[in-house]
């Protein structure tokens, strides 16, 4: 199974952005530590990040074709992007969201995620390890 890892805007800032809520471990540690977690699943995994929308946009529609799923922290924009939404529905690919920290005891905005709608699988206060737990997931229900 081929699967696109996409992170959104500031999860470039990983181990360093506020770790009391994500970790210490930084997207490049996390990113290899997946890509051989999949690896030994008989999966491959590609990693994506950008700070910006569109970018974020076109990765997704990029997947089509080169890709069997997604899992997406889309960071801030999930609670407030209906493109992003729309792209995950458009592609028509399994997508499971992850989110590092628990989305629902924090500020009351973060707790509606418009991506979440559009995502077979959610993964919500897991630390990190919710993306090992996406690869799981979708190696479990999804893969071709």
């Amino acid at each position: 199974m081929r699967i696109l890892v996409i992170n959104g805007p500031n999860l470039n800032l990983l181990g360093t952005r506020r770790p009391e809520v994500y970790g210490t471990t930084t997207l490049a540690e996390l990113e290899v530590d997946l890509i051989d977690f999949a690896e030994q699943r008989g999966a491959r995994v590609v990693c994506f990040q950008s700070n910006h929308e569109g970018a974020l946009i076109d990765a997704l529609h990029q997947a089509i074709g080169r890709h069997d799923g997604v899992v997406a922290n889309l960071g801030a924009y999930s609670h407030t992007s209906r493109a992003l939404q729309d792209a995950i529905e458009a592609i028509e690919l399994p997508t499971v969201e992850v989110h590092i920290s628990n989305i629902y005891e924090r500020e009351e905005w973060r707790a509606t995620s418009f991506t979440a709608q559009a995502c077979v699988h959610s993964i919500v206060g897991e630390g990190i390890a919710g993306y090992a737990q996406a690869v799981e997931y979708l190696l479990a229900n999804h893969a071709p």
